[in-house]
């Protein structure tokens, strides 16, 4: 398999790398006849993702969540709503170009498209043998790709070298078996192994049937002889049948004749009858009549009752509104006696308050000039602490001034004590010339002292005349709280007697209304009492005329009551004579009990009818149940027969699909095939790494109890020490040197063997824990691989320069960032 050419559209890997959108790479330019090509580039730049997109198996072998190409999802790694893998590629002399679309939205978001380029240079859709045709599916474009190129898991594991690939060494027994089944290339077997579990399946699946068959068939046994058990006597029951149908017959016959006798005698005394239901009727007439009649008097008594009521309602509603409002005119005249006795103080208050008003002015007159006093003392004291901290700061400066001067006059005065005046050193002497510095201070010092005195004189008079204006002023603050409390006095007062005026509208108001309610008063006249009598005496005309009306009507009513009862009574007393004269009634209980005798005959006799049916039915059952139990011994015995035919042809196939699985044939070819990989590892070993190390693969394992199981185990015997130890227990680095050989060997072999060839190899930074030494080792196995297997080139990823420096060509993604254009450069072997 030859990659040549590579379109990736949407990529994340890409797009964080290399911040792109879309890359192509036309690898057969950039490649040309260099064996080691190396894929460099920062870590993140994306050469994980075009070495996965190399191959054109669906997904990314490094970003699997299982080994090989399975547990993996394109829709994590896009981003863009349709993104593209497009490969060209070549094969045992074909040109292929694989096709994947990934849509984050719609109804089939992937497709993939598998073409091959036709004699004519024209790209046609890929059909196999089978007739199946890519048809853009993703599992008609997988089966397409591993029927050209292998199944993926056997291409990841030997010939694809993924980043972070799970080892050969943590591979379960049944998982090495299929893989190595499928390296040896025994499809034909698998073939034939799973075309025998699936007719075992069938086989299994038809004798359940046939067995449950048999287990119907039983139980159709036992339902037949539980039935003839129950059948037995069936010809002594035809037999008592029938003479209980002819006594049944009798008593029928018998019935019917006093049926009709009581027939008879019941038409005879309908006419009486008849007689009787008029005169029945009549009677219920004459008390419907009179109820009705009855009852229409009663609902007039009724009426008339409801009226009375009524009228006693509204004299009651009509006393208590007079009432009601009499009451509240009482109420409204307390209210307006009561704001009418507080009239002379709302005369008097009229008169006081401008003289209160004057006098509250005159007050607060006085409060504000007895708060400017206050404030005026305020500042005064305000500046006599300002004066008093001036004094205090002149006298300070004075002092320091003095004593200036002191030191001054000092170091003047050493003039005539230095030993060097008048002697030619005198022009060098500090001391000399410190003194004459000091004569020249001294009058400036002098005249300090003399302004600060000036200074302090004025600030003591000021401070002085600041005390006298504090102590003129010292009684403000008692005259402004007693000038404040006599203010308050007298708003008080004012505010008493303002409300008090405003009081004088409410009295007028009220003596308006207290007129219109005594007029009012008078018109209502004298109190009611709220018992009945006085109720009855206060009624209007026209309510005792309303009155005495009700007890006429109700009266008339009740006489119409007593003259209907006498002549219902009369009606009733007439009725009752006829019927008492009227021969006794026909007893109907005769007619009951004749028909029921007759009914409870003919159920009898059919019920003998019904059981002579059912014993003749029961006789015949039998008869065909012993032909059903002679029937069914011979179907049971054809299904035992085929049972035991089945289960013989089940144990040849479960032996065959034994033979034919990975524990049978398959595991002697594996078992066979295991000293050849051991070898092709160890030429790989010997041509870069030395005779130190060598391999062998164990297919049957010890176990603690000291028998051979079925297992897989990488064995590497170290020649410097002479142990041998499982490739598990080896150091990380030395472990990834033996797993890479022993891939590369299972590649070897499936080169070898079963024609099944690779031009390309890939190999994603599997170097990353060899030292140094066995790094240039790593790259020495590469070409003796190379060499022995007769593959073209190898694509690799590696981080270290030192590798990528003996590549035969470098496909640097840094530059393609930097420059925006592929970037080559040919590196020599050495």
């Amino acid at each position: 398999m030859q990659p040549l050419v590579l379109t990736l559209k949407g990529f994340r890997g890409i797009r964080d790398g290399l911040g792109r959108d879309e890359l192509t790479l036309d690898l057969e330019r950039l490649t040309q006849d260099a064996q080691l090509i190396a894929i460099v580039g920062a870590n993140g730049s994306g050469k994980s993702t075009i070495m996965d997109c190399l191959v054109p198996y669906i997904g990314l072998p490094s970003r699997a969540a299982l080994a090989g190409a399975g547990g993996f999802s394109y829709y994590d790694h896009v981003y863009l709503p349709e993104s593209v893998k497009d490969l060209t590629w070549a094969h045992e002399g074909r040109c292929y170009r694989s096709q994947i679309v990934i849509r984050l939205c719609g109804r089939r978001r992937t497709e993939a498209f598998l073409h091959t380029l036709d004699d004519a240079g024209h790209w046609r859709p890929v059909q196999l043998d089978d007739g199946m045709v890519s048809d853009g599916r993703v599992e008609t474009y997988t089966r397409c790709v591993e029927a050209i190129c292998g199944s993926a898991e056997t291409f990841f594991t030997s010939v694809f070298a993924a980043q972070g690939k799970r080892q050969l060494s943590t591979y379960r027994n049944a998982e090495i078996k299929s893989l190595l089944a499928d390296l040896l290339g025994q499809e034909e077997i698998q073939a034939l192994g799973q075309k025998a579990a699936e007719t075992v399946r069938l086989l299994k699946a038809g004798l359940a049937t046939i067995r449950q068959e048999l287990v119907g068939l039983d139980a159709e046994g036992v339902r037949l002889e539980a039935t003839r058990r129950q059948l037995d006597g069936a010809g002594e029951r035809v037999l008592a049948a029938e003479r209980a149908k002819t006594a049944a017959h009798a008593a029928l016959e018998a019935a019917q004749a006093r049926h009709a006798r009581v027939a008879v005698e019941h038409e005879q005394s309908r006419a009486t009858e008849a007689r009787r239901a008029q005169l029945a009727a009549e009677r219920q007439t004459t008390l419907d009549t009179t109820a009705q009649a009855r009852r229409a008097l009663q609902s007039r008594d009724l009426v008339e009752r409801q009226r009375l009521e009524r009228l006693d309602q509204r004299v009651a509603g009509r006393l208590r509104q007079e009432r009601s409002r009499r009451q509240a005119l009482t109420l409204s005249r307390q209210r307006c006696q009561a704001v009418l006795a507080e009239a002379g103080e709302v005369r008097r208050a009229e008169g006081r308050l401008p003289l209160a008003q004057r006098v509250q002015a005159l007050r607060s007159a006085l409060t504000e000039a007895c708060r400017e006093q206050t404030h005026a003392l305020t500042r005064c004291q305000g500046t006599v602490r300002l004066a008093e901290q001036r004094v205090a700061g002149i006298e300070q400066e004075a002092g320091r001034a003095a004593l200036k001067a002191e030191e001054l006059a000092r170091r003047f005065g050493l003039t005539g004590e230095v030993p060097c005046v008048g002697t030619d050193l005198q022009g060098r002497c500090k001391l000399l010339g410190d003194a004459r510095e000091a004569q020249a201070l001294i009058p400036s010092a002098r005249a300090q002292l003399a302004r600060l005195a000036v200074e302090k004189s004025a600030a003591q008079q000021e401070l002085l005349a600041a005390r006298q204006r504090c102590e003129a002023l010292a009684g403000a603050p008692q005259n402004l709280a007693r000038a404040e409390r006599r203010e308050a006095v007298a708003r008080e007062r004012v505010s008493r007697l303002a409300v008090m005026c405003s009081k004088a509208p409410a009295c007028a108001q009220a003596r308006m209304t207290l007129v219109e309610i005594e007029q009012e008063l008078q018109a209502l006249g004298p109190a009611v009492a709220a018992d009945a009598a006085a109720t009855s005496a206060n009624e209007s005309a026209d309510e005792r005329a309303e009155r005495q009306q009700i007890a006429e009507a109700r009266q008339a009513v009740e006489e119409q009551l007593q003259q209907q009862a006498r002549q219902a009574s009369a009606a009733l007393a007439r009725l009752d004579h006829a019927l008492a004269s009227l021969p006794p009634a026909f007893d109907e209980r005769q007619v009951t009990q004749a028909s029921r005798a007759l009914g409870a005959a003919r159920e009898a006799f059919g019920a003998t009818e019904q059981s002579m049916l059912t014993a003749v039915r029961e006789a015949q059952t039998v008869e065909e149940v012993s032909k059903q139990v002679v029937a069914l011994a011979e179907r049971r015995e054809r299904v035992r027969a085929r049972s035991v035919r089945v289960e013989d042809e089940l144990g040849n196939w479960n032996l065959f699909a034994r033979c034919m699985s990975n524990d049978g044939l398959i595991a002697l070819a594996i078992d066979d095939a295991g000293p050849a990989l051991s070898a092709l590892a160890n030429d790989l070993l010997l041509a870069c790494y030395g005779p130190r190390f060598t391999v062998s693969i164990h297919t049957l394992l010890e176990t603690a109890k000291g028998e051979q199981k079925e297992g897989f185990d990488i064995v590497v015997h170290d020649g410097d020490t002479g142990e041998s130890k499982s490739v598990s227990m080896m150091s990380g680095g030395e472990r990834t040197f033996v797993e890479s050989c022993l891939t590369r060997a299972i590649a070897l072999y499936l080169a070898q063997n079963t024609g099944r060839h690779y031009t390309t190899l890939f190999t994603d930074e599997a170097d990353g824990a060899l030292d140094s030494q066995r790094k240039r080792m790593f790259m020495a196995m590469k070409r003796e691989m190379l060499r022995l297997g007769g593959y073209e080139r190898e694509f690799f990823v590696s981080q270290t320069p030192e590798l990528t420096a003996m590549a035969d060509a470098v496909i640097d993604l840094d530059a393609l960032k930097a420059h925006g254009c592929e970037a080559q450069r040919p590196v020599s072997a050495a």
